[in-house]
């Protein structure tokens, strides 16, 4: 009894593990989008303020770079997320289907999944005929396919999701590169994203668990190369007079 107790207490938490990890990936592509965001259009103003020192042209090049780059990343997550979705959407139809036209077969294969947990036959038995007898369909879904018939993927909120993190990245290299006067602009633009940049790395590493350093080093380095190649080709063109 105790075994089949304490799994059943178990269960229900497992929804909330799930929401809690789903919400942790939604927060690390949220803070990979700013990354992105930071990264792209940095390269872009840097490189034109190397081959002019035009506010105007620099913000517009900026603006059509930030404008470009977000609905890009919406379009990318729009199509990879209903892709995903569409896949779910089948994985649970066949599983609804055999539910229907094998259900003792598929009640043994549930309880054969938490035989495999570690739970004996008979408690594992007794899981499954009272998860079936409950919802057999979640049942199934959720330790078959590890997903949660209710809350599948939302491609509209994944291609909003980026585009906001996207422009919020995006919009500081921006700023950084309008804002202070003529020849404080591309060191305060390689400061301020280096800065930033070193904050998005420390935080994706700390949501993944990863060294700390190590993701810091590696998107700062990435960063100033990226930067770097741009104001060579900027400071090109202005010598060729392009």
């Amino acid at each position: 009894m105790s075994g089949g107790s304490g799994s059943g207490a178990s269960h229900p938490h497992e929804p909330h593990v799930k929401g809690f990890a789903s919400r942790l990936n939604w927060l690390r592509a949220g803070v990979l989008g700013a990354n992105d965001g930071i990264v792209s259009t940095a390269g872009l103003v840097v490189g034109v303020a190397a081959a002019t020192t035009s506010a105007s042209a620099i913000f517009t090049a900026g603006i059509a770079g930030l404008t470009a780059g977000a609905l890009s990343m919406a379009v990318g997550e729009y199509v990879s997320v209903s892709t995903q979705r569409d896949s779910e959407r089948a994985l649970l139809a066949k599983e609804r289907r055999e539910l229907k036209e094998e259900p003792e077969y598929e009640l043994a294969e549930l309880a054969d999944i938490y035989k495999a947990k570690g739970l004996s036959p008979e408690t594992a038995r007794q899981v499954a005929e009272e998860l079936t007898a409950y919802d057999a369909f979640r049942a199934h879904a959720e330790a078959e396919l590890g997903l949660d018939p209710r809350d599948l993927t939302n491609p509209w909120q994944a291609a909003i999701s980026s585009a906001i993190s996207f422009t919020l990245g995006a919009l500081l290299p921006l700023l950084a590169i309008i804002l202070p006067p003529t020849t404080a602009r591309i060191p305060v633009t390689f400061a301020a994203v280096l800065a930033a940049l070193a904050i998005t790395g420390s935080i994706s590493a700390r949501l993944g668990g990863g060294n700390r350093a190590r993701a810091v080093l590696r998107v700062v380095i990435g960063g100033a190369l990226a930067m770097a190649v741009t104001y060579g080709i900027g400071q090109l063109a202005d010598v060729a007079g392009v």
